[in-house]
């Protein structure tokens, strides 16, 4: 796996390509002299831990024959007040929407952070993943939702 990293201009303003020539930009905050066009790296992190346990969830429950209507993840971070301020805790919520029985989704959300997450297993052990879900019926899934 490879990411190749090219500036955009003289601050903070990158762009990352994979090998497949899908690309993400990041930038700085305009405090550091950035201008705030693109997600910072601790953002990206988030992002990474977010998409990748969504993922291994979804095969799980697509095995377990739960039909999952859409999905929403809230990922928080909490960093230390320290040079460097790695993340100290980060908190993973799903939100399923379908009709699902509560106890897969709670196993597969499980296995999915803490079993099956590489980003989650790159994270030193000091830091505190915590997860929960909810389930809504896709009755209640409108556009507010999937926007929110």
């Amino acid at each position: 796996m490879t990411i190749q990293i090219n500036r955009l201009d003289d601050a903070f303003h990158f762009e990352a390509t994979n090998e497949d020539g899908r690309s993400i930009q990041v930038d700085g905050a305009a405090a550091i002299g950035g201008h705030n066009a693109g997600m910072r790296p601790m953002q990206l992190l988030l992002a990474a831990i977010g998409t990748c346990s969504v993922f291994d969830i979804l095969i799980i429950l697509k095995k377990q024959r739960q039909v999952v209507q859409d999905v929403k993840i809230t990922v928080t971070g909490e960093r230390a007040d320290a040079v460097p301020a790695p993340f100290a805790e980060i908190e993973i919520k799903f939100t399923f929407w379908g009709d699902l029985q509560p106890e897969k989704v709670e196993k597969a959300v499980q296995m999915g952070v803490e079993k099956y997450c590489s980003v989650a297993a790159t994270f030193d052990k000091s830091v505190r993943v915590r997860h929960s879900f909810a389930i809504k019926p896709f009755s209640d899934l409108t556009p507010d939702n999937i926007s929110s």
